[in-house]
């Protein structure tokens, strides 16, 4: 879907984001709620704590990290709404999903953004 992007949390604000949406379960360190300009906080869309933990952001681990993940997205009925929430979100404006890993290739909204996009070709 071209309306649904990434960005770390620690980039600048722009106006061009449009719905500004943290999809981590931990606020990132350092930013105020301020400076953050939310428009939702999805802290549940992410990975379960212990799913978190153990992939600990290893470049080894992300395939399997990555095919768990999918496994929450598509059976945790909280995780499924929200991602309805942000495909319909989508569908009205542009949506940026925040994060706060350093690496922007190995991380969960990486899976969240690659999910929304299956989710909405089979639509």
């Amino acid at each position: 879907m071209e309306n649904i992007f990434l960005k770390r949390i620690y980039e600048p604000f722009d106006e061009m984001d449009g719905c500004r949406i943290l999809i981590d379960r931990v606020w990132p360190r350092g930013v105020s709620k301020e400076a953050a300009k939310l428009s939702y906080w999805f802290k549940e869309i992410a990975p379960s704590p212990e799913l978190r933990k153990w992939f600990c952001h290893k470049p080894e681990l992300y395939e399997e990290f990555r095919g768990k993940y999918i496994e929450e997205l598509r059976l945790d009925e909280q995780k499924f709404q929200m991602i309805e929430q942000i495909i319909d979100m989508a569908s009205k404006d542009k949506v940026t999903l925040l994060y706060g890993a350093k690496d922007p290739i190995y991380n969960h909204a990486r899976v969240l953004q690659e999910e929304l996009v299956r989710r909405v070709g089979s639509l």
